[in-house]
């Protein structure tokens, strides 16, 4: 992608490089894996979306690269990259924090918000700071977690990469 600022803008064309890059894996799913594919998507943001992110506005304070996010892409669904990779919804991701707080409680580490997933159970974590975490395990109890980028932006460009790669090779690398 080229050097557009994080904006509703780059984040719309980081969803129609991936929204291309998936349709041609789709064309030959089924064929080179005997089944139909599941939906692969990005989902642009919906009216609901956008009413979980302003009514969720106090929660989301201090996550402003998260609040552009969620303005303008809904969800991000895509089983059949690797063993599935899932940004969760808005309104997913503010249900969470209302029934179990917030996650990642390393001591002296960060806390922030479950915002993504892989079909593994690996879960991804954005801190206040802006940072994303990964988890080692797939369980939040005793968790350990590793920075994998200091930013939203970068996570979703890394995201872009890997998706990228996995229709071309058929590899996720660390996705």
């Amino acid at each position: 992608m080229d050097q557009l600022s994080y904006s509703a803008e780059w984040l719309s064309r980081w969803r129609e490089e991936i929204t291309h890059a998936v349709s041609s894996m789709v064309l030959t799913f089924e064929e080179k894996n005997g089944y139909e594919p599941g939906m692969n998507e990005v989902r642009i943001a919906s009216k609901e979306d956008l009413r979980a992110v302003h009514d969720g506005g106090r929660e989301l304070q201090g996550f402003e690269d998260l609040l552009t996010f969620y303005e303008s892409i809904g969800e991000v669904v895509l089983p059949e990259v690797g063993n599935g990779f899932f940004v969760h919804s808005a309104c997913d991701v503010l249900h969470r924090v209302e029934e179990e707080g917030v996650s990642l409680s390393e001591a002296d580490g960060p806390h922030g918000m479950v915002i993504a997933s892989n079909g593994g159970g690996i879960l991804y974590v954005a801190d206040r700071g802006g940072a994303i975490h990964r988890s080692r395990s797939a369980s939040l109890d005793d968790a350990e977690f590793d920075k994998v980028a200091d930013t939203l932006p970068e996570f979703l460009e890394h995201v872009r990469r890997c998706v990228v790669r996995f229709v071309e090779t058929g590899e996720t690398g660390d996705l």
